[in-house]
């Protein structure tokens, strides 16, 4: 019995590695690409839908650190040092870098953007130039961050 034991715990690690890839990318493209774009799509108040849309955006952030966390640790678990000769291990660290950079920094400074310009929205607001940049850096971040996402996923498995 010891042994099954130990082969169900030894899978564990393995599972929450999968599951935090899927859970992660997943994530990322179904907000980024399906779920904020029929937001802005569908509600009149473009207010509105950025409001939700970045509340969505926030709770990825912290998904992504979470996962992008635990996929560090697993491979430095799993294989130590060598973990660092990984593409993979490099490629969630750089996801991971580029989540807490878009969350910790580019989004307290859009967050700074739309406060100033109350109690008019932002985008038409003397702040709307600043404010687009930001967004578009926004953007740029998010779709680097997916496109890794999907190299992740195909890395998964390797060493």
């Amino acid at each position: 019995m010891p042994v099954v034991r130990h082969a169900r715990m030894k899978r564990l690690p393995d599972l929450l590695a999968a599951w935090s890839i899927a859970v992660w990318v997943g994530g990322l493209w179904a907000i980024g690409y399906l779920a904020a774009p029929v937001l802005f799509y569908n509600l009149d108040d473009r207010a509105l839908a950025g409001m939700l849309a970045g509340k969505m955006f926030a709770v990825m952030a912290w998904v992504g650190i979470v996962c992008g966390t635990w996929l560090l640790l697993f491979r430095f678990m799993r294989f130590g040092g060598g973990a660092l000769k990984q593409v993979f291990f490099w490629i969630a660290a750089l996801m991971l870098l580029l989540t807490l950079a878009g969350h910790f920094g580019i989004q307290p400074v859009m967050a700074r953007l739309k406060e100033a310009a109350l109690p008019t929205d932002v985008m038409e607001s003397l702040f709307r130039d600043r404010f687009a940049t930001w967004h578009g850096i926004a953007s740029a971040v998010y779709l680097v961050q997916s496109l890794l996402g999907l190299a992740l996923v195909a890395r998964q498995s390797s060493r």
